[in-house]
């Protein structure tokens, strides 16, 4: 299995935010969303960076109540680690453990073609490894 196979069951729909949004906003719509990070992207859709909850609460412990009038751009993250669409979870699951990330946006040819959590590369694995216990038990019976 590959990040477009996860992309294929879960959707390419991307949920972002403006660099100049306040912190505020950005936590709100983590909270409505369910989710735990957005893809920052500019006016012309550039990826300028992915502000997470842990990014928040670092922003919190470090300017406390303040922290809710920063922007996006003050707390995100710049320093971008990305997949493709034809990356292995494996692979997936090796990078993210190695850059201690939760998240990743997914380019295809430099264009933002999803976002995948670790939650989604856990869930795709598991599923995998399900269906080949399935089969092995299938060819025990039938053997």
């Amino acid at each position: 299995m590959n990040v477009a196979g996860i992309l294929k069951v879960k959707g390419s729909d991307v949920i972002t935010a403006s660099p100049t949004d306040s912190i505020a906003t950005v936590s709100n719509v983590l909270g409505e969303k369910r989710i735990g990070a957005v893809l920052v992207v500019d006016g012309a859709g550039k990826l300028c960076g992915v502000l997470s909850e842990r990014d928040i609460v670092r922003g919190l412990s470090e300017s406390g109540e303040g922290c809710l009038k920063l922007l996006a751009k003050d707390l995100m993250t710049s320093d971008l680690v990305t997949t493709s669409p034809s990356e292995t979870i494996d692979n997936v699951m090796a990078l993210m453990t190695e850059k201690r990330i939760r998240h990743l946006p997914v380019l295809n040819d430099g264009e933002l073609a999803g976002f995948i959590s670790i939650g989604d590369v856990v869930k795709s694995r598991m599923d995998e490894v399900e269906r080949e216990a399935a089969a092995l038990r299938d060819y025990i019976a039938t053997g």
